[in-house]
């Protein structure tokens, strides 16, 4: 009970300072602004005739490639640049309980984005039918590919405290995580590498997962995957943390 009290302190402290600071309105008000140009204009969600969102979440695996980074690269390298890192972690807590706290924070608030996009919902639940399962388990699939993202941009901010370079090296592990499963890099792949060592790279890649739950299935299996990726991704944020701090 100690110990969730301390991540919810932790939690709260970074939930506060993204609302103290125009930083979080804007990122909401980009992701928006996105999120409805890419559905409405480039996808022709009018011109295609049919009421389904896929033409909503195709882009999130995009959209996360660049926004969600923006998110995590200070999570970390703040801390260190400012000098509070040594002091967050004497106070009495544990290393994991900050980066759970800061995680779960970070999530938070990216769920509060996604969730702020319910007006493209309403606008195909308007001209159409809608299948709410099928929406239902494309957030589901959108909330864990953002948390799977905020993960990794969290580990690569421990490393550094230059956030530029911690947003590039966040973009270019979820990118490969992205391409990954993609055919044109399995094809270039298959050219030069057996075939087990392949379908090991693809089975990494988020979309095929992503794609799954895209359709409507909401299988064990794809949870496990991403919940598989946020841990290894936190516990390599804390041995990044306790080394920098044995040093």
């Amino acid at each position: 009970m100690e110990s969730f009290q301390q991540t919810k302190s932790i939690a709260k402290r970074e939930w506060g300072s993204y609302f103290n600071s125009p930083v979080a309105y804007v990122f909401i008000m980009i992701f928006l602004v996105l999120a409805g140009f890419f559905t409405f204009a480039v996808s022709q969600f009018f011109e295609s005739g049919q009421a389904d969102l896929r033409a909503f979440f195709v882009w999130h695996p995009w959209l996360y490639l660049i926004l969600v980074p923006a998110v995590a690269m200070r999570l970390w390298s703040e801390e260190r640049r400012a000098r509070t890192i040594e002091l967050l972690l004497t106070l009495p807590i544990t290393p994991w309980q900050a980066i759970c706290g800061k995680f779960l924070a970070a999530w938070l608030f990216l769920i509060l984005s996604v969730v702020l996009t319910f007006p493209i919902v309403l606008t195909a639940m308007y001209l159409g039918q809608l299948d709410l399962g099928v929406v239902l388990c494309g957030y589901v699939g959108s909330i864990l590919l953002a948390g799977a993202y905020l993960a990794i941009g969290m580990c690569t901010s421990a490393l550094t405290k230059n956030q530029v370079i911690s947003f590039i090296l966040s973009v270019v592990i979820g990118l490969f995580f992205i391409l990954a499963g993609f055919p044109p890099v399995t094809d270039l792949l298959s050219r030069f590498s057996p075939v087990w060592l392949v379908d090991a790279i693809a089975a990494f890649s988020f979309m095929a997962h992503y794609e799954a739950l895209q359709r409507g299935v909401l299988d064990v299996r794809d949870v496990v995957y991403f919940a598989s990726i946020i841990g290894f991704m936190l516990l390599g944020t804390h041995i990044v943390l306790r080394t920098r701090a044995a040093q």
